[in-house]
């Protein structure tokens, strides 16, 4: 579905020039949910602009469903960190969802089932008359991704969507994307500075380099499809996989590369345990 080649972004003025990523390569499986971690500053931010096509690349290439990506493809929604600036205060929740339905050749009446199920979906059924100001910081996040998922991308793509909530809201939030993720059979590639996070989230997950970035690695999360915040987080896969992952951070902060001989029950091209 997502399929990255040797991206490179270089930020040019005043004298300076800054390579933010460099010859970045992975691909991201229809119906997929990956994670993408690495150091703070390492470009994860960029990336997923360039992915989205919100910034141009300066060397490499996205495809998207094997199309080039030149710009902010129909097949593509984002949710965006700040929930308070991605959310205009003075529509309403179901105002606010149909916005980007707009752009597409819908009845009103499709447009209201969509936005209707979306907020359903994201517990918020009982809100849609609301203004965005009257809801809690996790709740105006649920609004943005149900804005997403009610303009039926096939791939979502989520910065760091979690940081600016509380421990509670997030687990819950967690749980929600997991639980959408299975439902719809969107294709996920979710962006967080939270090594548990990935993990808990993630089918793969996608360690960068420190900047300028690369792949450090690509892990496969082989814990069961059903998870919980109380047992997964517990199981002693769960500590090994996340271990691994900080482990290969550090590395990364280091310049260390990858290592060949990562332990096999941790590699990508292992099957997993029974």
């Amino acid at each position: 579905m997502l399929d990255v080649r040797g991206l490179q972004k270089v930020y040019e003025g005043s004298g300076r020039r800054v390579e933010a990523v460099r010859d970045l390569t992975f691909t991201v499986e229809a119906g997929e949910l990956v994670c993408l971690v690495g150091p703070s500053g390492c470009g994860k931010t960029t990336l997923l602009k360039c992915i989205g096509g919100l910034l141009t690349p300066t060397a490499g290439e996205v495809l998207l469903a094997g199309k080039r990506v030149t710009g902010p493809p129909p097949g593509m929604a984002f949710v965006f960190q700040e929930y308070g600036r991605s959310l205009f205060p003075w529509m309403r929740v179901a105002q606010n969802v149909e916005l980007p339905l707009k752009q597409k050749s819908l009845s009103k009446e499709r447009r209201r089932e969509l936005v209707a199920d979306a907020l359903g979906s994201v517990g918020l059924a009982d809100a849609a008359g609301a203004y965005p100001w009257q809801l809690s910081g996790g709740m105006q996040q649920r609004v943005a991704i149900a804005r997403a998922l009610a303009y039926e991308p096939d791939v979502l793509l989520m910065d760091e969507p979690f940081a600016a909530v509380d421990a509670q809201t997030r687990a819950d939030l967690e749980d929600l994307v997991r639980g959408l993720w299975r439902e719809r059979g969107i294709t996920v590639l979710f962006v967080t500075h939270d090594i548990d996070e990935a993990v808990y989230l993630g089918e793969r997950v996608v360690v960068l380099s420190a900047s300028p970035t690369v792949v450090q690695e690509t892990l496969k999360v082989d814990l069961p499809i059903e998870r919980d915040q109380l047992t997964t987080r517990v199981a002693p896969r769960f500590a090994e996989l996340r271990t691994h992952v900080y482990a290969q951070i550090q590395a990364a902060k280091r310049g260390v590369p990858r290592q060949p001989d990562a332990p096999e029950e941790l590699r990508t091209d292992t099957p997993p345990p029974h």
